[in-house]
């Protein structure tokens, strides 16, 4: 069910939880501070907040960049900590990097991951390419705990500095990336169990269902009878096939480019750097990882997360559809469709007493054309790399992240608080199938297609019903009227009182 605690307020640091919305800060730039300690960087010195983990790059690009006032989203975060982590752990094992100052850099991470310091990742969404700020974000944020645990000052950056021994053979190149992909496999889990709850929500209703027969619907005119149980299973289907299909391109994902470093030859990596990052990211993050096999074409290619991407608009595509076959079957009540009922979740209007609407598959096709969007974003941003590098990797995490964050939410809900309490109206499925003229198909293989043709045209003249006009014409009668009539017959593979009688005969 929704829980308000997923969703932070304007004021809120970001949460870990990867089904979260994302949290907005209450101005574009940090706040004012009464105190402030002297950074350096290459451009100069600049006053920092004394209070901030943060340094002096995080700070130029908060000011450089001053856009959504978006904030990283969590499964981005904790992705770039899991990596300065793991490697922390790697250059520990390889000797490369001091214990005590490895140890005071994991200790770090681990506080970042148990959901501190998640106020100090303030790099806007929208930055400069690659996501050199984030990375940055990161490493002095990790640098300037390190240092505290060892017993020394924010703004020091000793004995850890950020960018020797946080970001040690690491380039934003390859962390990026790797970040990506583990913050797409993170947030997967949670999506592809909202795919399963709607499957199941809308099975159950296709077996509770199975009895109804109502009128199907070709090109939004009558058509041959169908059973409401056959709808519902068959929208289930489709959504188990989809998340088949989510589960199989997220795979493209495990093979990690991390150790590819500026332009995926992996300078200043050490030979088994890759290796044992795969270790201690699938320990620290539960995924099932893979080395990559080429990490020059990782680096080059966002082609594996756009194929995510690609069945996630597939499956965006078929929600959408979905959710508006249920308002129309829930159309009405009396100038509508009206052969579903929704659950009443909130009034419908301000101004007209007693209205429902379908508030919820509203929202899941609001959720949809958003997801749309986010889609065409990262297909564009895709192909947007040149030569070593793409650039526009940051646009690229936060909306397949975000989009599956969102739709799956709204998969979610739509099974709980919508599909979960629908009921069918049997007398109204009953009365529209009744008076269609579509029931001459079933006796066509008897008396021909002209002529069923011209029986449905009389029966939209006279008002009468099909079985009532082929009565009064005696066409049929008897055993032999009914078995041809059998509206059940009619939902199920066969010719219907035709034993012996070839389809289209």
């Amino acid at each position: 069910m929704y829980d308000k605690n997923l969703c932070p307020t304007i004021c809120d640091p970001p949460l870990k939880d990867y089904t979260s919305g994302v949290g907005l800060p209450s101005n574009l730039a940090p706040k004012t501070m009464t105190s402030t300690r002297i950074e350096r960087d290459p451009l100069g010195e600049k006053p920092v907040p004394t209070s901030a983990l943060y340094g002096i790059q995080t700070l130029r690009a908060a000011e450089n960049f001053p856009i959504s006032g978006l904030r990283p989203l969590p499964a981005f975060v904790d992705a770039v900590i899991w990596i300065k982590r793991s490697a922390a752990l790697t250059h520990r094992e390889t000797g490369r990097l001091e214990p005590r100052l490895a140890d005071a850099i994991v200790l770090a991470a681990d506080e970042v991951l148990g959901g501190q310091h998640r106020d100090q990742f303030i790099v806007d969404v929208y930055q400069a390419g690659a996501g050199t700020s984030h990375n940055m974000n990161c490493n002095e944020v990790l640098a300037n705990r390190a240092n505290e645990i060892l017993g020394g000052a924010r703004g020091s950056y000793s004995p850890v500095h950020p960018n020797d021994h946080v970001n040690m053979a690491q380039s934003t190149n390859d962390v990026i990336p790797t970040a990506m992909r583990l913050a797409a496999l993170a947030t997967m889990p949670a999506t592809l169990a909202a795919l399963d709850r709607l499957t199941e929500s809308f099975l159950q209703k296709g077996t509770a269902f199975d009895g109804v027969i109502k009128s199907g619907r070709t090109h939004l005119q009558d058509a041959t009878p169908i059973r409401l149980g056959q709808e519902f299973t068959a929208y289930g289907h489709t959504i188990q096939r989809h998340r088949d299909k989510l589960a199989q391109a997220a795979d493209w994902l495990r093979e990690m480019n991390i150790g590819g470093t500026a332009v995926g030859t992996g300078i200043n990596a050490e030979p088994d750097y890759p290796r044992l990052m795969v270790k201690y990211l699938q320990e620290v993050s539960g995924l099932e990882l893979r080395e990559g096999q080429d990490r020059v074409q990782l680096m080059q290619s966002m082609g594996d997360v756009a194929t995510l991407s690609g069945a996630f608009r597939a499956y965006v595509l078929d929600l959408n559809k979905i959710a508006n076959d249920i308002r129309l079957l829930a159309s009405g009540p009396r100038t509508g469709l009206a052969e579903i009922v929704l659950p009443a979740v909130q009034p419908g209007s301000s101004i007209m007493p007693g209205k429902v609407n379908p508030s919820i598959a509203e929202m899941v096709n609001q959720v949809c054309y958003q997801a749309l969007g986010l889609d065409t974003t990262v297909a564009l941003a895709a192909e947007a790399g040149q030569l070593e590098l793409n650039v526009m990797m940051p646009v690229i995490t936060h909306n397949i992240v975000f989009g599956l964050i969102i739709v799956g939410n709204a998969t979610r809900v739509f099974a709980e608080r919508c599909i979960d309490g629908v009921e069918a109206d049997e007398v109204q499925c009953a009365y529209w199938l009744e008076r269609s003229p579509a029931l001459v198909t079933a006796l066509a293989p008897k008396i021909g297609y002209a002529e069923a043709a011209k029986l449905a045209k009389e029966a939209l003249a006279t008002g009468l019903t099909v079985k009532e006009l082929v009565t009064k014409k005696g066409i049929l009668e008897g055993a032999e009227l009914e078995e041809v009539l059998d509206l059940r017959a009619m939902t199920e593979l066969g010719v219907p009182g035709g034993k012996g009688i070839p389809a289209g005969g």
